[in-house]
């Protein structure tokens, strides 16, 4: 006889943990399938984002952040140093440490709520009257679990062009450009989305070359205009090479280097020669082997599981979730989201406003938004007012020697609602959730503007952008 569970969650990633979590807090039987195994073979939690992509990627930067800091800035205050030494191994050390611990520590919160841990490949079988029966391979003997209620929680994988083979020794995706075990002279980057800019940020700052490739005619399409032109302005300062508008040609490579023939926006042939190529053209849904037919599913054209606003797909009991459905890749997302069905299950009545939902970019400066940009908006035929305020104008900013970028609000011309925060600065990623507060509760731009707050600290450009809406910023 089969183990029966109330949940069973396909993918232990940020959305799949946090539904088996909640899920559990809420009374059920949890139990989640997981066969992510790190390079050392060990069966692992935490899914992309834990293992290769936000958390790690985030310690690189951090890192990197520090070496250009004692290289280039400490002067600026009168620190004085000698010669600044990279130990990369043990930089890579540090990265993979706090990988370790994240990831136990999801293994603790597992046993904490008493969620099963299935080791092994989650594919479905069939449903009876018990329910679904998902068959789980890899790690042990292959068993069948029936569960009432399953969400699928896969995440994505790098996409790959077919053209170029990826090693992740000389041709890298997110994986392989976290384990670089030298600083290469030269870096060529595709892609000049979130992850090329954060990865190819980290390399430059620890004195690589780096050139980025985009097919795209307009950078960072998915921002507003004035975050776009006033990153692209930030990072041709700090020696970041962005070409944009290309369609790339062969690439050929040998054990040491790489070189990527390309169109350039003006339509004449270029060849790009570098040590080390990373390849970041964006991810797909992790949909492959699931058997998705054996209970009457399938995914669209692009690979997803299509479900409905709460995240339900055609078959009863069956969820799907983060990466694997519609809407943005992220991690936040998804946690959200396996709130949102664990206690849909447990017959709550959740709801998730999708445009409240904020995007980061870890460059230096930090980029991030929430709600719509003025583009939008305007597009809409809605009448907006807007307020703008630059970090240069913040002692705080200036103090800690980060004084590059902005705050930008945008509300309702007649009503003053809030509909988008556009922020381009130091802490970006802390900054952006007084305006996703603000927005959640359908607060005015006044709202902010009238809160106090402390001084001297970077928040005060936030109040300061509001005010700048109704044209009475006080420092400026």
């Amino acid at each position: 006889m089969s183990k029966e569970f109330d949940v069973v969650v396909i993918g232990a990633g940020p959305g799949g943990y946090i539904a088996a979590i909640r899920a559990a807090q809420l009374g059920k039987s949890v139990a989640c399938i997981e066969s992510w195994k790190n390079p050392a073979g060990n069966l692992k939690l935490g899914g992309t984002c834990l293992n290769v992509g936000c958390i790690p990627s985030k310690a690189l930067l951090a890192s990197s952040e520090e070496f250009e800091n004692v290289s280039h800035h400490l002067g600026d205050h009168g620190i004085n140093v000698g010669d600044v030494k990279l130990d990369i191994s043990k930089m890579l050390a540090r990265k993979d440490g706090i990988v370790e611990k994240m990831t136990k520590g999801i293994e603790f919160l597992f046993r904490k709520n008493k969620i099963t841990w299935l080791k092994g490949h989650g594919k479905f079988t069939g449903k009876t009257d018990a329910g679904v029966q998902i068959e789980v391979s890899g790690e042990a003997e292959t068993e069948t679990v029936t569960a009432k209620n399953v969400i699928i929680a896969t995440g994505s994988k790098a996409r790959h062009l077919p053209t170029i083979p990826v090693d992740n020794r000389i041709v890298s995706d997110n994986e392989g450009a976290l384990t670089f075990d030298s600083v290469p002279q030269k870096l060529a980057v595709i892609g000049a989305g979130v992850i090329g800019l954060e990865l190819g940020s980290v390399w430059r700052r620890l004195g690589a070359s780096v050139t980025v490739l985009e097919a795209l005619p307009a950078f960072l399409g998915a921002c507003d205009e004035s975050l776009s032109k006033e990153a692209a302005k930030q990072f041709k300062k700090q020696g970041l090479d962005i070409h944009l508008g290309v369609k790339i040609g062969e690439v050929k490579t040998t054990d040491s280097s790489v070189s990527v023939a390309y169109t350039d926006k003006d339509g004449n042939a270029q060849t790009l020669d570098a040590d080390r190529l990373i390849v970041s053209i964006g991810r797909v849904p992790n949909t492959d082997n699931l058997g998705l037919e054996a209970i009457g599913l399938k995914t669209d054209e692009r690979g997803f599981v299509p479900v409905d606003d709460h995240c339900a797909t055609s078959v009863p009991n069956v969820y799907a979730i983060g990466d694997v459905v519609r809407g943005p890749m992220l991690a936040h997302k998804a946690e959200d989201e396996g709130v949102l069905v664990a206690e849909i299950i447990d017959g709550q009545k959740p709801h998730i406003d999708y445009n409240c939902i904020p995007w980061v970019i870890y460059t230096e400066p930090e980029i991030a938004w929430v709600g719509k940009t003025e583009q939008q908006l305007k597009a809409e035929g809605r009448e907006i007012k807007t307020g703008q305020f630059p970090m240069m104008a913040n002692g705080r900013a200036l103090g800690i020697g980060k004084a590059d970028g902005f705050v930008k609000m945008i509300a309702d011309a007649k009503t003053d609602e809030l509909l988008g925060c556009h922020i381009i600065a130091a802490n970006a990623s802390d900054l952006i959730a007084e305006a996703v507060v603000a927005m959640e509760f359908k607060a005015a731009s006044e709202d902010i503007g009238r809160i106090c707050h402390p001084h001297p600290s970077l928040s005060e450009v936030m109040r300061e952008a509001a005010l700048a809406v109704d044209k009475r910023a006080l420092n400026m």
